[in-house]
């Protein structure tokens, strides 16, 4: 009997043996499988590089025409480029002299489309945010909500409202969609150059004005 159980034993621990073998090796390929699923994962190209392979280029003189363009509209846009997930615009924008007075200052707010002003020339005092008093959104089929900013809306603060500083050539406001911005005054004509990131891509991906062509 001792002989026959000493035989048992044996036998079952090289079954225990064989099995536990099997699963290390069971546990080692879901492993590897694991590992090299998750390396594909992370290193597939696609999540890697982005579709678009090239840049774009706006020449000095490209913007100056379209801001000196013969029409004399305040606003233009000069490209609006797609970058892949969202598309990025850069226009061009004038304000005329503007004498300070009590009423309240008009402006407006773009719903998708933030706004990174460069001051190129001259000086004024520009008003952002702060409580609207009104709201007139901009007709869908004018060129403010197709080409230049999309939705907007137009509306004014009190004077004394919202932020209130002086801005000239050489300075740079972030101004993020939704935020009123407008104009206080304006002491010698303001030029700027307008980046417009549009994550929704509500913008004419490849559009170029004429003048810049």
């Amino acid at each position: 009997m001792a002989f026959i159980k000493s035989i048992l034993t044996v036998s079952v621990d090289n079954q225990l043996r064989s099995r536990g073998i099997q699963m290390l090796r069971n546990t080692r390929l879901v492993t590897g499988i694991g590992v090299c699923a998750c390396s594909a994962l992370i290193f597939t190209p696609s999540s890697q590089e982005s579709s678009i392979q090239h840049a774009t280029d706006v020449k000095f003189q490209e913007w100056q025409n379209v801001i000196h363009a013969p029409e004399g509209r305040v606003d233009r846009q000069v490209k609006v480029v797609d970058i892949g997930e969202s598309n990025v615009a850069v226009g061009v924008l004038f304000r005329d002299r503007i004498e300070a007075n009590d009423e309240p200052i008009g402006g407006i707010v773009h719903t998708h489309v933030s706004e990174v002003y460069y001051i190129t020339k001259g000086s004024g005092i520009l008003v952002t945010g702060g409580t609207l008093l009104d709201r007139r959104d901009a007709p869908s089929n004018s060129d403010i909500v197709e080409v230049l900013v999309g939705d907007s809306f137009f509306t004014s603060v009190a004077r004394g409202d919202g932020q209130v500083r002086e801005v000239r050539e050489g300075d740079i406001v972030v101004i993020p969609a939704g935020v009123f911005h407008g104009w206080h005054s304006v002491d010698e004509r303001v030029e700027m150059v307008s980046i417009r990131p549009d994550p929704k891509k509500v913008l004419p991906a490849g559009y170029v004005n004429p003048y810049a062509e």
